[in-house]
């Protein structure tokens, strides 16, 4: 199992390599990078491209130092344009770009926003709260519902309420999580009818003067609506995973033993069946979680007005902010590569036959 781990240790390398190097080619060939974005807001005189609030101000104090060489309805002289390109990067070739990047990741250093004017791990960590706290709860709250669900809907396969209950899977997995989010504000947040919560934001104004357990109550409530959205639309997948993986253990022979032995149903499912099924779940945990996080989170966040990490590669993807972009495209693939590999030993640990050196898996 060592030589395993160290083997897949090993794959994550070139993995991450050729997955930033297809986004790298991708990205550079979109139209409207940051340059040309920085050389329209120059022309107005605009102060930055970020946040409402936010602006890097060298674009800015760019233009206006240079006021001289502005030509009017002509557009910036050569000169500023050239130290445009100069500020980010943009003087050098795709491939010297691209080679730098990959020195300064293996480093861990994922440098500089281009509109926010602070590091882009700095701007990580302070938005990963927010989209830790949504992504755990929310895979938590998914997994206590789709659990007994199925496992329910297995027992009970082709009965009453399998069948009523296969309706609210399908309107749960056809229907897209934002849709559920902005229906959640229609109806709850003051959208057309109550206002029983908050539309946005994850804390209230006066956050910081209310006692402790006054924040852990303010604190679920305005995560109410973003889990009950995100919760509503994620569990219909995982659930009919259980149920399948139980009715498929259902089936095998060795229940029918149990079964011929005495023993009750309730004893066969958990302490054999269950083991068996769940590794499936085991198996697509790493998938969940991501798909959660990375998808659930982004819309999520939008619809909230979350300030998390979703959100960040949103607004970056709109101005083009390459650090920020490649950033959080490596920590995900990294984080994504090291869950795949938690699974397989979690795999092994629940069933200790399972052994991937005589499996040939790599």
């Amino acid at each position: 199992m060592t030589a395993y781990i160290f083997k897949r240790l090993l794959l994550i390398i070139p993995t991450l390599f050729l997955i930033l190097l297809t986004n790298f080619i991708i990205v550079q060939t979109a139209p409207g990078g940051p340059v040309e974005q920085a050389i329209e807001r120059a022309k107005f005189g605009a102060p930055g491209l970020g946040h409402v609030g936010e602006s890097s101000g060298e674009v800015g104090k760019l233009a206006q130092s240079n006021q001289a060489l502005y030509l009017g309805a002509r557009g910036l002289s050569p000169e500023i344009i050239q130290q445009i390109k100069v500020q980010y990067g943009f003087d050098q070739s795709a491939t010297e770009r691209f080679w730098m990047m990959i020195k300064q990741y293996a480093s861990l250093n994922f440098g500089t926003s281009f509109f926010k004017d602070k590091p882009v791990i700095q701007l990580i960590i302070d938005k990963l709260p927010v989209t830790i706290s949504l992504g755990l709860w929310s895979t938590l709250l998914i997994y206590a519902v789709s659990i007994p669900l199925g496992i329910k809907k297995a027992l009970g396969h082709g009965g009453q309420f399998d069948q009523w209950t296969a309706l609210l899977l399908v309107v749960g997995n056809a229907i897209p999580m934002f849709i559920f989010a902005i229906l959640l504000i229609v109806f709850f947040a003051g959208g057309s009818y109550l206002h029983w919560f908050p539309l946005q934001g994850l804390m209230s104004e006066n956050f910081d003067q209310l006692s402790f357990f006054g924040q852990i109550r303010d604190y679920l409530w305005h995560m109410t609506l973003p889990l009950i959205a995100m919760t509503i639309g994620g569990f219909a997948a995982v659930t009919y995973l259980v149920k399948f993986s139980f009715v498929e253990e259902l089936s095998k022979p060795y229940v029918l033993t149990a079964r011929a032995k005495g023993l009750t149903m309730g004893r066969v499912l958990y302490r054999h069946i269950f083991q068996n099924a769940m590794l499936v779940l085991i198996a697509r945990l790493p998938e969940t979680l991501l798909g959660i996080v990375l998808t659930g989170n982004l819309l999520i966040e939008i619809v909230f007005n979350l300030d998390g990490i979703g959100l960040l590669g949103f607004e970056a993807i709109q101005q083009r902010d390459y650090p920020v972009i490649f950033g959080i495209l490596f920590i995900y693939t990294l984080v994504q590569l090291l869950l795949r590999l938690m699974s397989d030993l979690l795999y092994r640990w629940i069933d200790p036959r399972i052994d991937f050196n005589q499996r040939g898996i790599q």
